[in-house]
């Protein structure tokens, strides 16, 4: 099984997630979202897959989003666009569908 996981190497969850992916045998890529953020039109992609929004996919305990925790989806994603650091990790992606995976657990719906 092919899976994409949108990591940050410093965050604990996206780290287990990655570990439950990599356990599972799945051929994993890896994308650091920090260094390189996915566009404005894969987050709508993804999240529309995942049956979220992109509020709910705004990483809100950050300070920065604080703007925009209750905003429409078009401007939290002109915010995540403007500061990569507030998409919540890990999203990850399979044949079988995508998930924000808090907790990493969520990972084994899509495996």
């Amino acid at each position: 099984m092919k899976a994409t996981i949108y990591h940050n190497p410093n965050c604990g969850t996206s780290r287990k997630t990655l570990d439950i992916l990599r356990e599972s045998g799945a051929d994993v890529t890896v994308i650091e979202y920090l260094k390189a953020p996915p566009s404005r039109e894969e987050l709508r992609r993804l999240y529309a897959a995942a049956g979220i929004s992109a509020r709910d996919g705004l990483r809100a305990k950050e300070e920065e989003a604080a703007p925009v925790r209750q905003a429409e989806d078009e401007a939290v994603l002109d915010a995540m666009m403007a500061n990569p650091k507030l998409i919540e990790r890990p999203l990850v992606e399979t044949e079988k569908g995508v998930r924000l995976c808090r907790p990493q657990d969520k990972v084994r719906e899509i495996l």
